[in-house]
């Protein structure tokens, strides 16, 4: 995958014109046939697979193993965990827990791959769930589900940043606690957002498990965004402004030491939260009892961007602006497939 830089402009202005090839396109979730230059992202879908807004274990675990058979035509789930990765491999499982347990990546989605990465072969202690603040992972259950299995729980901000690789950007930011740069003399503002070392050093792959869950800036708590800011120190440069995340955010995931070792990405889609980004509005939320998977990140946000807003729209509330120019420069990068047109969706049977 290349990772090379466009200039500014011409970024733009490549990224208008696809906005406006795009424009008002028919988008479907129905099964289509795959085009050169497209992307795969497997459904797999079980009514039954929450009650109350609340996981079943069983069905989830059904939903994990046909969608991998299905993306990988592999014959059986263990076929398709050694197609993605290898029993060697230190497997970094990245979740969303900042909401918590009910809007957050589910538990029993994280268990299901954890108990078939393991059935695979790959060692427990070869695993480990990470997210940026280990309280949040604490709150949201993940502590739990780690001493349950024996694998590994870690955060960014507490295994630290790497000194030597940082993505930079024009934008100051104001150094906080935590940030590598922090503390030290004459520095207070830094335009560097230096990666964490789980990603520098202690994991040659990473499976990434998002919720459906809207973001006010980038349209969806996505991939791009769990996985990209919660790489990096010196992010709320970034924050709260769509025009800088549109920019920098393709630009910090496509750093190699994060782009380069996603393995698997799943959207957890058993429950769609349409508004509330960090905070659990469950009277905002819909069960749709499906898992998304694919290998590429880009593909699943944009698609995630089109089922939020459809939400939306049947809930009769006000739509946000959508950040569509985000995953536009993702594609002009290379990270993946934004272009709906180009997004090829089979069903798990």
């Amino acid at each position: 995958m290349s990772k090379v830089r466009i200039h500014r402009l011409v970024w733009l202005v490549s990224a208008l014109l696809s906005l406006g090839s795009s424009a008002g396109a028919a988008v479907s979730f129905a099964s289509s046939s795959p085009s050169q230059g497209s992307a795969k992202v497997v459904i797999a879908q079980d009514a039954g697979a929450t009650e109350v807004l609340r996981p079943v274990p069983a069905v989830v675990d059904q939903l994990v193993g046909r969608g991998l058979v299905r993306l990988t035509q592999k014959l059986n789930a263990t076929e398709a965990w050694h197609s993605l990765v290898k029993t060697n491999d230190r497997i970094g499982i990245k979740v969303y827990s900042a909401p918590g347990s009910d809007s957050g990546t589910r538990i029993p989605v994280v268990a299901s791959v954890v108990r078939g990465l393991i059935a695979a072969g790959v060692p427990a202690t070869n695993i480990t769930l990470w997210d940026r603040r280990i309280g949040d992972l604490r709150a949201a259950g993940f502590g739990v589900l780690a001493e349950q299995f024996g694998v590994g729980l870690a955060s960014s901000v507490d295994r630290g940043f790497d000194e030597k690789v940082a993505y930079e950007n024009s934008v100051l930011g104001n150094l906080l606690f935590g940030d590598l740069e922090f503390g030290r003399k004459d520095t207070t503002v830094s335009r560097r957002s230096h990666l964490t070392e789980l990603v520098t050093k202690d994991f040659t792959k990473v499976i990434s498990i998002t919720p459906l869950l809207n973001h006010n800036e980038a349209s969806i708590t996505g991939h791009l965004t769990s996985l990209g800011l919660g790489s990096a120190d010196n992010i709320l440069r970034f924050e709260g402004n769509g025009e800088r995340l549109a920019t920098a955010l393709p630009e910090l995931f496509g750093q190699p030491q994060i782009a380069d070792k996603g393995a698997l990405y799943i959207t957890d889609a058993l429950i769609c939260q349409y508004q509330g980004e960090q905070r659990s509005l469950l009277h905002y939320s819909v069960p749709l009892n499906q898992l998304w998977f694919s290998k590429d990140p880009v593909a699943l946000d944009s698609l995630g961007v089109l089922e939020l807003e459809r939400q939306r729209d049947i809930a009769k509330i006000p739509q946000p602006k959508l950040n569509r120019e985000l995953y536009a420069n993702a594609e002009l990068l290379e990270l993946g497939v934004s272009n709906l047109k180009r997004i090829v969706t089979e069903n798990a049977q």
